[in-house]
């Protein structure tokens, strides 16, 4: 299969089941986990599952050198800060609204995909990030205008820069002859280590067992199956297609976000949210087609 291929079917399926976080993260937070435990259960399904893989492969040894360094500084900043960036906006912004701000993270590595000389833009580029600006401006304003803006939807902007920066680091540093496992493997698990840090000095301990009380052991498997089951592909596309191509799961995780919150959370998103859906995806169709054009192409650095 081309690798063109299998980088559109790896978006399509990391996409798919990233957008699974942001309803269980609203059903989570519904019933009272607190945002750093469930942080912590998506990045312990992301080394969980691929360690039994890592280990029959033989690619257990701990890191050294600059894969050490590339693992510390992508499990702390995209890993863990996003986790838990998008297990507090959820319950407070909504499932749809958050993924729909995170669709903006493709546009915003995009430009800085321009900043670290790896991609120009052209003129659809640089039309696709101020549609998406402008219809994030929308959806932010969606719950009622002016007035009703608060410090929670201005802070849920920030979500796609912190994505579009983990996405830029992970191409410029990423380790030759790394494999995709034991990345996506050593970064959750260095996730893990701010995360449990944090719990530990804000609230003194973990309380794990409230992940396993009545419905929500059902939500945590889910959690933990679904992170397991996306990171090594998320890797995986990340070294085939790229830094930009690997921001477009954003725009797959939306729909999943903003249909189930719409239809299964009883999310009601007003006009305007929906005004700015669209011009979101205007922008995105525009990112699309500036990524397709045959004269913008990455640039190779010399130590490729």
């Amino acid at each position: 299969m081309p690798d063109r291929i299998k980088a559109i079917f790896l978006l399509l399926y990391t996409g798919g089941l990233f957008g699974l976080t942001f309803p269980l993260s609203k059903l989570a937070a519904a019933a009272g986990v607190p945002p750093l435990l469930w942080a912590m259960v998506l990045s312990a399904g992301g080394a969980g599952l691929i360690l039994p893989a890592l280990i029959l492969r033989g690619g257990i040894a701990l890191p050294r050198g600059q894969m050490l360094r590339y693992t510390l500084i992508s499990g702390a900043v995209s890993f863990a800060l996003v986790n838990f960036v998008i297990t507090v906006l959820v319950p407070r912004v909504g499932a749809g609204q958050v993924s729909l701000v995170a669709a903006l993270s493709p546009v915003a590595t995009l430009g800085l995909s321009v900043v670290f000389g790896l991609k120009g833009p052209g003129f659809l580029g640089v039309a696709g990030i101020l549609f998406g600006l402008i219809g994030a401006g929308l959806v932010t304003l969606g719950k009622g205008g002016v007035d009703a803006v608060d410090l929670w939807s201005l802070a849920a902007l920030g979500l796609p820069a912190i994505l579009a920066s983990g996405n830029i680091y992970r191409t410029l540093d990423w380790p030759k002859g790394a494999h995709p496992l034991a990345l996506a493997f050593w970064s959750h698990s260095f996730a893990l280590i701010p995360l449990v840090g944090l719990q530990f000095v804000l609230y003194g301990g973990v309380p794990a067992g409230q992940l396993f009380e009545g419905q929500l052991i059902w939500v945590t498997l889910v959690q933990f199956l679904a992170a397991g089951m996306t990171f090594p592909a998320y890797f995986r596309l990340q070294e085939l297609g790229g830094p930009v191509m690997l921001s477009q799961i954003a725009y797959v995780s939306a729909a999943i976000g903003l249909g189930s919150g719409s239809l299964f959370l009883a999310e009601v998103y007003p006009p305007l949210t929906w005004i700015g859906a669209l011009i979101i995806a205007v922008g995105i169709g525009l990112t699309i087609l500036t990524q397709m054009r045959p004269n913008l192409r990455m640039i190779h650095r010399a130590s490729a």
